[in-house]
């Protein structure tokens, strides 16, 4: 256990160290994590980068960068990296309700007016010579700034985004001022935001030839307009996805090239010169070195005083067999991914809306979704165990329920302690991570972020039906479908069943997309892209499980860890809607 916990630390430390270097491009780049008091006084939170030499008697060129809907300023890291390195002060802030800015979401703008006002009020930046960029979402925040301070801002690109869509001002061939479209090949939301079903056929979007003031196709990297009189209006098409803008570097050239041509003061650096990627390298190091902590902690805790009881070695198995097994490992792998359009859409089918003790409407979704799959599981777990108890003389003993027949109460309590107690190991992990380097766990759009003070008092309420479904999860792989392989085959099997599923439903669904159509599922952009958060996911709860379960012959301890794990990065990653 030495050794493990030896090779987390050293990847959370390391990582840690990485991300620290690239995002502050060696030290020459201050990276302050802020609170600024928004409209209504609802506090606002960002990331703000300031290089060296901006200071107030020689200002430097701003730019504010909006994340997009159940993302967080960390994911414009990217363009905030490369735009600070090249002399830029960037805001990269948190929209109302998202991250650390208080709720409700949607509010004030979705904080976007905020935002540039707050930027433009700093001493060393120049206020004649700021620039606004927003991902999806945040290209609506972005537009809405631009119309509600027209004279604050020098220019303007949106990714992934358009005008004239849910709240954000229509465009013109004259406004917004100096404006780079970056819409990507292979955007899931080209209906919503062009009303083009396939994203390639941007270019021919009556409203983007208006905002354009064109008749004809659009030509792509083509500099329309003047940038002088303010109408310069430009598009670029990355090949990529709408969540991949995030990790494209031709997105990120595109975003670069345009305030380079439209803003005055940055470095002159190629826009092929990035480094960005090294950044996600160290903050996926992180999040590894979490998993691995959780691990060695959880074994090291079993050998002292304190929990010693709660160890024990699993009874033999008598699951499913042969056909059997294939089965049940089929509609383990898939009764989630094919029931999660229909379950999370009961939220808003049945007219359901956010609440003080539910206020996060996407973790509420989430959570109908998986109880449902519980109670479905649940049924068909008692099924199979009618048969086998006759056939193959399985009981709760095999399924990691029992000892001896009876409910080990006596260890419960304990179980409970330890699974708080890795937690929050890991939990101390990323204070320690965030106080030295102001990074936090992630790769893309799967974070590990701390909690503020309201999102720990929502994970309590989102932690029982969590916990529930956990707890169903691991009774079937650990009774059902366990093999008693070699520890490292068990992992990889426990993580093909809980994950592999998402894996070819994404495959399903984007196939056809990348192809140059649609989604297989066209109306389910958003739940297509959250599906990728639950590989993460569901990847950590099988390894979680499967460790805890052979080192303590019961499935309570694995359960309780990976609720509170999967709790509280879904919680801190989410939009909260009440406020």
């Amino acid at each position: 256990m030495k050794r493990l916990l030896a090779v987390a630390l050293a990847l959370i430390l390391g990582g840690g160290a990485l991300a620290w270097l690239i995002q502050t491009d060696g030290g020459r780049v201050h990276v302050r994590d802020i609170r600024w008091e928004g409209t209504d006084g609802l506090a606002m939170s960002g990331l703000l980068y300031v290089p060296e030499g901006a200071t107030a008697t020689s200002p430097a060129p701003g730019v504010v960068a909006i994340h997009g809907y159940i993302n967080s300023r960390e994911t414009q890291s990217a363009f905030a990296i490369e735009l600070a390195r090249r002399g830029y002060v960037v805001l990269a802030a948190d929209q109302t309700g998202h991250g650390y800015s208080d709720p409700p979401a949607f509010a004030n703008g979705y904080g976007g007016p905020d935002a540039l006002r707050y930027l433009r009020s700093l001493d060393f930046v120049d206020p004649g010579n700021v620039g606004l960029t927003g991902h999806s979402m945040g290209g609506w925040a972005s537009l809405i700034a631009a119309g509600t301070y027209p004279d604050d801002y020098r220019s303007i690109v949106i990714l992934g985004s358009s005008t004239g869509t849910a709240g954000a001002p229509d465009g013109t061939s004259e406004w917004p001022r100096n404006l780079a479209v970056v819409f990507s090949l292979w955007d899931e939301f080209s209906g919503l935001m062009w009303g083009v079903p396939v994203a390639a056929d941007v270019v021919d979007s009556p409203k983007l030839k208006t905002l354009f003031g064109v008749d004809g196709t659009v030509d792509v990297g083509r500099v329309y307009g003047s940038v002088a009189e303010g109408t310069a209006r430009r598009l670029t098409v990355p090949r990529t996805t709408h969540p991949g803008d995030h990790l494209s570097p031709e997105a990120v050239a595109d975003v670069l090239t345009w305030f380079d041509l439209t803003l005055e003061g940055g470095r002159a650096l190629p826009a092929e010169d990035q480094r960005w990627y090294w950044k996600e390298a160290g903050t996926l190091l992180g999040v590894v070195g979490m998993v691995l902590l959780v691990l060695g902690m959880g074994g090291w805790l079993l050998t002292t005083a304190a929990f010693a009881g709660v160890a024990g070695a699993p009874t033999p198995t008598r699951g499913a067999g042969g056909w059997g097994w294939a089965l049940s490992a089929l509609v383990l792998a898939f009764l989630g991914p094919l029931t999660l359009f229909p379950f999370t859409g009961l939220f808003g089918a049945l007219g359901w809306s956010a609440t003080p003790w539910f206020p996060q409407n996407v973790t509420t979704q989430v959570v109908v979704f998986t109880s449902l799959v519980s109670v479905i599981s649940v049924v068909l777990f008692a099924i199979w165990h009618r048969m086998a108890s006759r056939t193959r003389g399985a009981g709760p003993d095999h399924y990691g329920l029992t000892v001896a027949g009876q409910v080990p109460w006596g260890r419960l309590l304990p179980s409970m302690g330890l699974a708080l107690a890795v937690v929050a190991t890991a939990y101390l992990s990323l204070l320690v991570t965030d106080a030295f380097f102001t990074t936090d766990y992630r790769f893309w759009v799967f974070g590990v972020k701390l909690m503020s003070w309201m999102q720990l008092r929502i994970a309590l309420a989102y932690l029982v039906p969590f916990s529930a479904f956990c707890l169903v999860t691991n009774v079937v792989l650990a009774g059902q479908l366990r093999r008693d392989l070699p520890l490292g085959r068990e992992m990889g099997v426990a993580v093909l069943l809980l994950a592999g599923g998402y894996a070819a439903f994404l495959v399903y669904q984007y196939v056809p997309l990348l192809a140059g159509g649609t989604l297989a599922t066209p109306s389910q952009p958003l739940w297509a892209i959250i599906a990728f958060q639950f590989l993460p996911l569901m990847t950590m709860a099988g390894v979680v499980m499967t460790w805890f379960f052979r080192r303590t012959g019961l499935v309570y301890v694995g359960a309780m860890v990976s609720a509170l794990l999967m709790t509280w990065i879904v919680v801190a990653s989410q939009a909260t809607h009440w406020g």
